[in-house]
Order: structure tokens, then C-alpha cells, then sequence
């Protein structure tokens, strides 16, 4: 809460939002990648309290798919999958949690790791990284028509100041 400045009382009452607001969001049968840090088991605002990831996971709708953040040492993700490609939405799209490892062979690099407040970025000549961590989605999972509608208005305003500067 402090780190990222998050606008929650307490740990308690960011938890219950966050688990309200996902499955606000996501349905049973819903298929959801976590790229990365699912929960921390131990936290400097609560230092006696042990999470593991499985209690979380029961409490969260959807099947979800993990890539490894540098916070899932210890909390029982188990994940081995550090970065994958996915196909969604008519894109190809790399999956990867630290930015430092985007794949510029792709248009699409999802990435989580950072709380800092922005979308998209442009990495090399012809990628972008898509934040997709809950701090700039109004801690909320966000979905493929969300990223893919944010990655379109982006293009745009892209091309707008091409035309601009010429």
C-alpha cells in the first residue's frame, strides 16, 4: 500500500478489494494469465502474516496461469513459466512480468513488475510494453478488449504526432 501508494485502508480492506473486484470481473470458466507477484507471504504491513498463494487462489474465479514475478519465490505458485506467447484478440502478444525482458520481435509485450502510472511505452522501433498490473487498470484484471483498445487509441495518437513533427 505505501510502496505503490495504493488508496486502501489497510492490507485487510486492499485484499477484500481486490478479490471483490476480480471476481466482479472474471467468471468460472474464464481463463486468466497473472503475469507475475500474485501475493507476497510476508508483507512490512503485516509482518506476521503468511500468504500462500493456494488460499488466494481458491477465493479468485477463473483458471489461472501463471508467469513468475520476482515476489512468487515463496508463495506456492510453483509457476516455471518465466515468459510465453499468447494469441488473443488476433495478436500475437509476448508475456513476460519484468519489462527488461521484452521480446522486440513482437508487436505486443505484456508486462507487469512495475507500479509506476503508465499504459504503454514504446520499446525499440516497433514493440510497445503493455502495463497490465492492477495499479493503472483501477485494480481490476484487465481484459484482452481492454489492452487491445488502449493499444489502438495509443497507435493513434502515435501516428498524430508523426503527421505533427512533419
Amino acid at each position: 500500500i505505501k510502496y505503490c501508494n495504493r488508496p486502501f485502508k489497510n492490507l485487510e480492506h486492499m485484499n477484500s478489494e481486490l478479490i471483490s473486484r476480480w471476481n466482479e470481473r472474471v467468471k468460472l470458466g474464464d481463463v486468466v494469465f497473472v503475469n507475475g507477484d500474485f501475493c507476497l507471504t510476508r508483507s512490512s504491513e503485516a509482518p506476521d502474516t503468511r500468504l500462500k498463494g493456494t488460499d488466494w487462489e481458491k477465493k479468485l474465479n477463473g483458471k489461472i496461469i501463471f508467469t513468475a514475478g520476482n515476489h512468487d519465490k515463496n508463495n506456492t505458485t510453483k509457476t516455471c513459466i518465466q515468459g510465453l506467447v499468447i494469441c488473443l484478440g488476433g495478436k500475437r502478444m509476448f508475456m513476460v512480468h519484468n519489462p527488461k525482458y521484452v521480446n522486440t520481435d513482437f508487436k505486443i509485450n505484456l508486462v507487469g513488475h512495475i507500479h509506476q502510472n503508465w499504459k504503454i511505452k514504446r520499446v525499440g522501433v516497433k514493440s510497445v510494453a503493455i502495463n497490465v498490473g492492477v495499479d493503472v487498470w483501477d485494480f481490476y484484471p484487465v481484459t484482452i478488449n481492454e489492452i487491445l483498445s488502449r493499444y489502438a487509441k495509443w497507435l493513434k495518437i502515435e501516428k498524430l504526432k508523426k503527421k505533427k513533427k512533419a
